[in-house]
C-alpha cells in the first residue's frame, strides 16, 4: 500500500492510492509504503528517482546497508519497537529516506509512533513544512514511545526488586526469575533500538537539508541528547536486572542451604537415639537391663538425652 500525506489548505489528508499509473501529488510531503508490492516499489522509485530497499536489504545489519546516501538522498534504517505493551516486545526495521521533496518511509508493520505523529499533525497541521521536518518529528515520536516502554520496563524491574528483597515473599523465586528474564530481553531490545537511533542521528547530521537549517540542527541535537540519556537509563536498568538475578540466585542457594542444614541437624540429633534403640532392639539372651523394671524408662531417657545434647551443642556454636 502507498499512502501519501498531502498539504492541502494547510491540512493533512492521508489518502490511499494504487500503484498503477501513480504519480506523486504536488503537495505530497510524506510517502508511506506499508508492506509494498514490487509494483508499488517501482511506482515510488519512478516518482522520486531513487531505488527503494527491499525487506531483505532492510534486515541487513551492516552499517553500510543501513546508513548511506544515494543521489542526494539520505537512507537510514532504524529498529523500531513493536508490540511495546507486551511483556517481551519485538523490533522490526523501518527505513526512512530524506529527499529534497517528500519523506519516504518503508515498513512492514504498524509502529505506534506513526499514529502518534498523525494525531499530532491533526492538532497542528503547520508543524512540518518539509520532508526533513517530517523525519525529525517522526523520530521525536519514536523517542517518546521508546521512553514510555523503557519507563514501564523499569517499573516492572523495580516491582520485582520489592519481592526479591522482601522479608515475606509474595511470589515464588521461579516467577521472579521469569519476570526478570522477560524484563532483560525487553531491555536488550530497547537498548538495541536506542543504539541504532543514536547512530542515525549522528549520520543524518550531514544531510544538507538538516545541516543547513538552524532549527533542524537544534532539533536533531535535542533528539541525540534524548537518545543518549535513554541509552544510559537502559544500561542502568540492565545493571539492576543483573544484580537482582544474582541476588535471587544467591537467596535461592541460601534457602536451599537452610533446608539442607535442617535435615543435617535432624539426622545428627536422631543418630544417637537410633543407636541406643538399635542396641536394645537386639535379641540377645544375656542383656542385663532387659529383666530390670527400670530398663525401659532408662532407655527412653538415654535416647532423649542423646537427642538433646547435640542440639544444645549446635546452638552454643551458633550453627542453629
Amino acid at each position: 500500500m502507498i499512502r501519501v500525506y498531502r498539504t492541502s489548505c494547510n491540512a493533512w489528508e492521508p489518502s490511499v492510492v494504487a500503484a498503477a499509473d501513480w504519480t506523486l501529488p504536488v503537495d505530497g510531503l510524506w510517502i508511506d509504503l506499508v508492506e509494498p508490492t514490487p509494483d508499488e516499489d517501482q511506482a515510488v522509485e519512478r516518482a522520486v528517482g531513487l531505488s527503494i530497499p527491499t525487506r531483505a536489504e532492510m534486515a541487513e545489519l551492516e552499517a553500510s546497508s543501513r546508513l548511506y546516501r544515494e543521489n542526494g538522498a539520505t537512507f537510514v534504517t532504524a529498529d523500531i519497537i513493536r508490540n511495546g505493551d507486551d511483556d517481551i516486545p519485538t523490533i522490526d526495521p523501518v527505513t526512512f529516506v530524506i529527499t529534497a521533496g517528500p519523506l519516504v518511509t518503508i515498513r512492514y508493520f504498524e509502529p505506534k509512533p506513526f499514529a502518534m505523529l498523525q494525531d499530532k499533525l491533526q492538532r497542528d497541521p503547520a508543524l512540518c513544512v518539509t520532508g526533513a521536518d517530517m523525519f525529525l518529528h517522526l523520530m521525536e515520536a519514536v523517542i517518546d514511545r521508546v521512553s514510555d516502554i523503557l519507563a514501564r520496563n523499569a517499573a516492572r524491574v523495580e516491582e520485582v526488586s520489592g519481592h526479591v528483597f522482601s522479608s515475606r515473599k509474595a511470589v515464588g523465586f521461579e516467577q521472579l526469575i521469569t519476570r526478570l528474564g522477560q524484563a532483560n530481553i525487553a531491555n536488550a531490545r530497547i537498548e538495541q533500538s536506542l543504539a541504532g537511533l543514536a547512530r542515525i542521528f549522528a549520520f543524518v547530521g550531514i544531510d544538507e537539508r538538516i545541516a543547513g537549517a538552524p532549527d533542524a540542527r537544534a532539533h536533531l541535537k535535542s533528539l541525540s541528547r534524548d537518545a543518549e540519556s535513554l541509552l544510559a537509563h537502559s544500561q542502568a536498568v540492565a545493571a539492576s536486572i543483573n544484580f537482582q538475578l544474582s541476588a535471587a540466585l544467591g537467596l535461592i542457594n541460601i534457602e536451599q542451604s537452610s533446608i539442607i542444614k535442617i535435615f543435617s541437624v535432624a539426622a545428627v540429633a536422631f543418630m544417637p537415639p537410633t543407636l541406643i534403640a538399635s542396641i536394645y532392639g537386639m535379641n540377645f539372651r544375656h542383656m542385663p537391663e532387659l529383666p530390670e523394671v527400670w530398663g525401659y524408662p532408662a532407655a527412653l531417657v538415654a535416647m532423649a538425652v542423646a537427642a538433646v545434647l547435640p542440639l544444645l551443642w549446635f546452638k552454643k556454636k551458633g550453627w542453629l
